[in-house]
């Protein structure tokens, strides 16, 4: 699992923050310990498809962390909202 450079404290607390913007973004209805499994999940899976089609990730960092979960959490709600329907 590749943390873009943050240690697991860290990936905990910037997933969350990934996960809550995501939830304000995408009008969605998570609890806090959803915000920070989906901003965790959701960076580790952005990773893994920007490596896929041989893109390199948004950087290293905080920064770079918080983007990468931010948008890979919000494609895990749309995903979700497919598979509901």
């Amino acid at each position: 699992m590749h943390l873009n450079g943050v240690g697991w404290i860290a990936a905990i607390i910037i997933g969350g923050l990934a996960g809550w913007f995501a939830e304000m973004f995408m009008k969605s209805n998570t609890g806090i310990f959803m915000n920070i499994v989906m901003g965790i999940v959701g960076a580790v899976v952005l990773n893994a498809i920007l490596q896929a089609i041989n893109f390199g990730p948004f950087g290293v960092g905080w920064i770079a962390y918080l983007i990468t979960g931010f948008i890979g959490a919000c494609l895990l709600i749309w995903v979700g909202r497919l598979v509901r329907r």
